[in-house]
């Protein structure tokens, strides 16, 4: 039974103690909040929708075991970060990322991304490629690849159409606001346990990972932002920043890239994520993880933590 939870809307709720460091760095005109943990080559987490830092809670120890500088960010909108009303577009975002690294000090990073963070890491590196060292993606798959799959099957409404029935569903105005905080935000864990695999979300893991998440959610103006990132996404197809937008991300990445894929995941299909590879940089890899779901960094620590090493060290 998942434990009660009582609203916490101090956004400051959301700094979970641990082997880390909490600190806020402006970046691109806002501030974000960060959790950091150990040295060397930076490493650069992005969370997904309904998430906040510390959904890498796993990969902020072992990562920084393994020799990193890890940085996991509340992003735009989301956790203890500011909560502008405006800048939710791919463009802003991958800026939101891109002056992260600087601010931190660093002239490059490793970025890896869970879905909404898969792509705006991939984004950022089309984008900003000065500042990015690698792009690892886990539930993602690139922009494009995303939006062809997602038209190919809108009709009959099956395949990737279907799996993303939500980004309709989140245009509405309001409504989905409150889907997402009614009853201290149970439609964040419905959505966690739909989107995972069989074995974690039977785990004991998974009611201390619902918890955080709803907690999370219940941050004053957290729906709304998180619900402005898939409005965007879609609304922008039909005018011209999204034109271009996927021009100026059409093209193949300058540095490695790493996929790392549920097999069971049901929001990004697999046969979607591959079709990212039009857009892959040199020495890129893609993994399947059979039996997972939609979140590798929760339901497959290790595994998910291995492979990343492997990754940035250029194994």
């Amino acid at each position: 039974m998942a434990p009660s939870l009582v609203p916490a809307p101090d956004p400051s709720t959301v700094r979970l103690d641990g082997p880390w460091t909490h600190r806020d760095v402006s970046a691109n005109g806002i501030r974000l909040h960060v959790a950091e943990a150990g040295s060397g080559p930076m490493v650069l987490l992005l969370h997904g929708f309904a998430e906040f830092w510390w959904t890498w809670h796993h990969q902020l120890r072992t990562l920084a075991d393994a020799g990193f500088r890890v940085v996991a960010a509340d992003l735009r909108g989301y956790g203890d970060s500011d909560k502008p009303p405006r800048g939710y577009d791919a463009w802003t975002l991958a800026g939101d990322v891109a002056g992260l690294v600087r601010a931190l000090g660093e002239r490059k990073a490793h970025l890896v991304g869970h879905a909404w963070g898969g792509m705006l890491a991939w984004s950022a590196a089309t984008l900003h490629p000065r500042v990015v060292t690698s792009v690892g993606v886990l539930g993602s798959a690139h922009p494009l690849a995303l939006r062809s799959a997602i038209a190919r099957g809108a009709l009959r409404k099956r395949g990737q159409a279907r799996a993303m029935a939500h980004l309709l569903r989140f245009q509405l105005p309001m409504a989905p606001e409150r889907w997402l905080v009614a009853d201290s935000a149970a439609a964040v864990e419905r959505l966690l346990h739909d989107w995972s695999g069989t074995a974690w979300r039977d785990s004991p893991d998974f009611p201390h990972a619902a918890a955080n998440f709803r907690r999370a959610m219940l941050v004053p103006g957290v729906a709304h932002s998180a619900l402005e990132y898939y409005r965007w996404a879609f609304r922008s197809q039909f005018r011209g920043d999204g034109r271009r937008f996927a021009d100026a991300v059409d093209t193949r990445l300058r540095m490695p890239t790493l996929q790392l894929h549920g097999a069971a995941d049901p929001v990004v299909l697999p046969r979607t994520a591959r079709d990212s590879a039009p857009w892959l940089g040199p020495y890129s890899r893609f993994e399947l993880l059979p039996g997972i779901g939609h979140y590798p960094q929760l339901e497959d620590p290790a595994t998910t933590t291995k492979v990343l090493v492997e990754f940035l060290r250029g194994k």
